[in-house]
């Protein structure tokens, strides 16, 4: 009887980690559409310099946006709005595309943390936001089982590398 109990237990591990690592990998690949969709729009809008002085202007008249954003509104988005409006787009794809590859996730996922945070100051709210900020956060909680569905895992994974290992494993 205790032969079957210890031969059960690690059958249910397994299943139990595949669950989380099907779990939290829906959950980066879920926040990297997201990402996607989001500089997608931008990019068909025609995002630009015009788009971030609006956030500027607005940052300065809106008392619901704190002190040090409109100070860096104001001093360093003001002065390179231009730059701002193209890599706003690019970051928020750049962001999506690696999520969804499960390329340097942990660091993304923090990445699309602090930008919602930066968004969220400058009152810029919109619906998807409060969603991709929990699963950047399952992202992170995630970690270690979110990497098993990733582009990396699958390269490691290609059947000519075992074929290429000796016979004693090495």
């Amino acid at each position: 009887m205790t032969d079957l109990m210890t031969t059960r237990a690690p059958a249910t591990r397994d299943r139990a980690d595949l669950a989380a690592s099907i779990l939290f990998g829906a959950v980066r690949v879920g926040l990297g559409l997201l990402w996607l969709h989001e500089g997608y729009v931008k990019l068909r809008a025609h995002f630009g310099s015009a788009d971030i002085l609006l956030v500027v202007d607005g940052a300065s008249a809106n008392s619901r946006v704190p002190e040090y954003f409109r100070f860096v509104a104001e001093h360093l988005l003001r002065p390179t709005a231009h730059l701002a409006g193209v890599v706003t787009p690019l970051t928020e794809v750049a962001l999506g595309l690696v999520l969804v590859l499960g390329v340097f996730s942990m660091l993304s996922a923090t990445a699309s943390a602090g930008l919602l945070a930066v968004y969220w100051s400058s009152d810029q709210l919109i619906a998807q936001y409060p969603v991709m900020a929990l699963l950047s956060v399952g992202v992170i909680v995630g970690q270690g089982y979110s990497s098993h569905w990733s582009i990396m895992t699958l390269v490691h994974r290609r059947p000519d590398r075992e074929e290429k290992r000796r016979p004693d494993g090495c």
